[in-house]
């Protein structure tokens, strides 16, 4: 009887070995489902202070002693849900941007029913996006705030700005659907190639299914989609971290939302098939969505892999606006690991937190008001007097005036928990108020 060849020998080795660890790896299947049904998102503590219609505005509690006096105001895409912006606690940009010392607020959409089928930029920019924008200024007490808009969202964050370029301070845009002359990526293939015919899904179905976008993003890669990673999950069974990583993913991915028919279309038209931004065509209503007005301190932060929207969809509309102060970020990384890849939270999200800081601070002008003769000073010049105060704005001095303290010296003799109760205002912004008051008074 001849000797085994050593090759055969090798290779049911082998076999065995890849089955002790098949049996082995399945019996982890268990744990790993009961991981994956308890996976959390969105953790980071937040309260809804405004609702209409479906939308909520979640303003996040602070994570520092004190806050930068311009707040941010975070818009996602219609698409999704906005928590891929707080995943988990250590890939979270809301929890970055709360860390570095900025006032959060996010616009979580939500849900739309059929009801809103005929909702369009009109609605969602003209109307939903401005209350929300004149709700954190009127909290924070700031003439214009930090706007910060992720895809989907950076298109109407640029819509919103040119039209209320008063309203914006800084824009920052997440790979920001603008301008696809050079690429157009998935949904550029899908126009130019016909595949799909969003007027046709928008009279049909009203709000448009998730379920059909979802099949059109998965199946630009299907392999990676639909085997790749599951090949990874199982590989990594054993695993608990990236058992947790994998579910929040995927989860979010299952929770997509519906989209109004009109807004989509009305979305297409402007990013993509007209390119009514780019050409400055844009009207939200009757009123001109100009991007002439665009020339507060704008940053694109774009990914190089991104084969939703290419890097140079975003950067390409820097090319059209007025604005001298233009910065790119880019990250080696696809459209939704600027969100959650540990490098991007490492390298890229502490600069764009930096860059916004830089340009967060408020000058108040300082101003000695002199009353002549005797007796209470007028509005005007009390609130003047307040504004001399690091973060006092014009709205929390009207807030302070409301509830009785008219000047520097009232405020130093106020109490803050009835004063913040009363005014309306934060105890931790007021007891740093307080303090100067006292300081200047003394």
């Amino acid at each position: 009887m001849s000797d085994s060849d050593p090759n055969t020998l090798a290779m049911q080795g082998q076999t065995w070995e890849q089955a002790s660890e098949l049996v082995e790896a399945m019996g982890s299947v268990p744990d790993a489902n009961e991981t994956m049904a308890d996976v959390e998102v969105g953790q980071t503590p937040s309260e809804v202070v405004y609702e209409e219609n479906k939308l909520e505005l979640l303003h996040y509690e602070p994570q520092t002693d004190e806050q930068h006096d311009v707040p941010i105001l975070m818009v996602y895409a219609l698409i999704n849900r906005p928590y891929i912006l707080d995943l988990q606690p250590d890939r979270s940009v809301v929890r970055t941007f709360l860390e570095q010392g900025f006032d959060v607020y996010l616009v979580d959409w939500n849900e739309p029913s059929t009801l809103d089928a005929s909702l369009g930029f009109r609605d969602y920019v003209d109307r939903y996006m401005d209350n929300c924008v004149d709700v954190v200024r009127d909290r924070s007490g700031q003439d214009a705030v930090n706007l910060f808009g992720y895809c989907m969202g950076a298109t109407m964050s640029v819509a919103y700005s040119a039209l209320y370029p008063e309203k914006v301070r800084n824009l920052g845009l997440m790979a920001a659907a603008l301008c696809f002359h050079e690429e157009g990526g998935i949904f550029g293939q899908w126009i130019e190639e016909g595949d799909l015919d969003f007027e046709a899904m928008a009279d049909a179905f009203g709000t448009v299914p998730a379920e059909l976008l979802d099949l059109g993003f998965e199946m630009s890669e299907p392999i990676e989609n639909y085997v790749g990673k599951y090949v990874r999950f199982f590989e990594n069974i054993e695993d608990e971290e990236f058992v947790r990583n994998f579910a929040r993913m995927e989860r979010w991915i299952d929770e997509s939302i519906d989209i109004p028919g009109e807004m989509l279309v009305e979305f297409i038209d402007a990013a993509y098939r007209d390119g009514k931004l780019y050409d400055n065509e844009l009207y939200v209503g009757e009123k001109h969505a100009d991007v002439e007005n665009l020339e507060m301190p704008i940053a694109q932060v774009v990914a190089s892999y991104d084969h939703i929207v290419p890097p140079t969809a975003s950067t390409a509309f820097n090319e059209v606006v007025p604005s001298d102060d233009m910065t790119v970020f880019r990250e080696d990384t696809g459209h939704i690991g600027l969100s959650v890849s540990s490098r991007a939270h490492a390298e890229l999200w502490p600069k764009v937190c930096d860059w916004y800081a830089e340009r967060s601070q408020t000058d108040e002008e300082s101003a000695t008001i002199e009353i002549e003769g005797e007796g209470e000073p007028d509005d005007e010049a009390a609130s003047a007097e307040l504004e001399t105060l690091d973060g006092v704005g014009p709205a929390y001095a009207e807030r302070l005036r409301d509830a009785g303290v008219a000047s520097v010296a009232d405020l130093a003799a106020s109490d803050v928990v009835s004063l913040a109760d009363e005014a309306d205002v934060p105890v931790s912004r007021l007891e740093g108020w307080i303090t100067q008051a006292r300081d200047e008074s003394s």
